[in-house]
């Protein structure tokens, strides 16, 4: 019961983290994550906003996520993308509104925080096997079934993405290269500190993935 109270906090505190860091990098207008690139060309394409769009192609790939691990339909997983495109949209439309950052120091300054708030928050929240974000969940599956290490299962799906991102006309820059390679690494160890660290508290033992 304890361990699963520690997996709720730091799943909240993950996609909030998370939510902030895409924010943090759409400010900096240095390029942002792939996904989101594909997200934001989509919003600029069809229109609706880009937490909508979130919610949309999360839907797809819980549906992808279910026939490629031939499992039941994750609907956990709809509280997450919900919330992060809420909270993303929360952001852009209401806390930031309007603002638009021109110092090139400062841009740079947001491009790290963004990249480091998203890989943190994604490996915040998977400590909760539960209402996984199906993009990270689409990560886990590739890790699960080719054994490869969650940071090249999370920087190959995020190149195609990108591939596909930059075909539809999405804001590539150096933040979205960053990104598609950061990540898997600042996940994979997010994840096991801070498994290693709720182990601690709870007695369980945790093996490294």
């Amino acid at each position: 019961m304890k361990g699963l109270i520690y997996s709720i906090v730091f799943y909240v505190l993950g996609v909030l983290t998370l939510s902030f860091g895409v924010t943090m990098l759409i400010l900096s207008d240095l390029g942002i994550g792939a996904w989101d690139a594909l997200f934001y060309a989509l919003y600029e394409l069809i229109g609706f906003t880009v937490g909508t769009w979130i919610f949309i192609v999360g839907i797809l790939l819980i549906i992808l996520n279910k026939f490629l691990l031939q499992s039941r339909f994750d609907y956990s997983a709809i509280l997450t993308i919900f919330l992060i495109g809420v909270f993303i949209d929360f952001w852009l439309l209401v806390v930031f509104e309007g603002v638009i950052i021109t110092d090139m120091a400062a841009r740079v300054g947001l491009l790290g925080l963004g990249v480091i708030g998203m890989g943190t928050g994604i490996g915040m929240y998977l400590q909760l096997n539960f209402a996984r974000n199906p993009i990270d969940n689409l990560m886990m599956a590739v890790h699960y079934r080719t054994g490869l290490s969650m940071a090249v299962s999370k920087s190959g799906l995020e190149f195609v993405v990108l591939v596909i991102a930059f075909v539809l006309g999405g804001p590539i820059g150096i933040g979205t290269i960053i990104v598609a390679f950061g990540i898997g690494p600042i996940v994979q160890f997010t994840f096991n500190k801070i498994a290693k660290f709720k182990s601690m508290l709870t007695g369980e033992i945790h093996t490294e993935s």
